[in-house]
């Protein structure tokens, strides 16, 4: 797994709490925002459980002793729910799907792969495009299986792939 480089603000106490003046709030929130999607992007992760936060290093630095609080991050998810980065997967918004791509641009970048190595009009499994050797070298080798359907069906809304999804069977056809 690669390193993260933390950014400066991240050993800044006030990082941790929200900022009362509006344009501090919004820097704030505009490096938080950066700050969980690069994380999630180099851990490869893919779901926040706000119950469990305090537990991640992201939103615990406990060499300065400071945690972000679950409210602050909610509004943090909010916001990353805006620009296409997030979506809560239940209704108290407790747990949430992170992408460090919008699910547009996963579609795209896969769609992109499946037409540079041959795989128009023909079948992959999910488990081949995640953890296939042909895959390896991509970006979304290792995403997260839910991320990875939710990108698939943008393809699917523009006539570029067919999910099949059914009993155990999990695949697509590129178009």
């Amino acid at each position: 797994m690669a390193e993260i480089e933390w950014p400066w603000q991240y050993s800044f106490p006030p990082f941790f709490t929200l900022q009362p003046h509006t344009e501090t709030r919004a820097k704030q929130i505009a490096a938080w925002k950066s700050l969980i999607l690069e994380y999630y992007r180099i851990t490869k992760q893919s779901i926040i459980d706000i119950r469990e936060v305090h537990s991640s290093p992201v939103f615990n630095n406990a060499t300065i002793n400071r945690k972000l609080p679950s409210e602050m991050l909610l509004l943090i998810l909010e916001e990353l729910s805006k620009s296409g980065n997030a979506t809560p997967l239940d209704k108290t918004k407790q747990r949430w799907l992170v992408y460090w791509h919008t699910l547009e641009e996963w579609g795209e970048i896969i769609y992109n792969w499946a037409q540079e190595n041959g795989f128009t009009g023909s079948v992959c499994t999910l488990f081949e495009l995640t953890q296939g050797e042909d895959t390896v070298n991509q970006e979304f080798h290792g995403l997260d299986t839910e991320v990875l359907i939710r990108a698939l069906k943008t393809l699917e809304a523009n006539k570029k792939a067919e999910l099949i999804l059914f009993d155990d069977n999990q695949g697509v056809k590129f178009f």
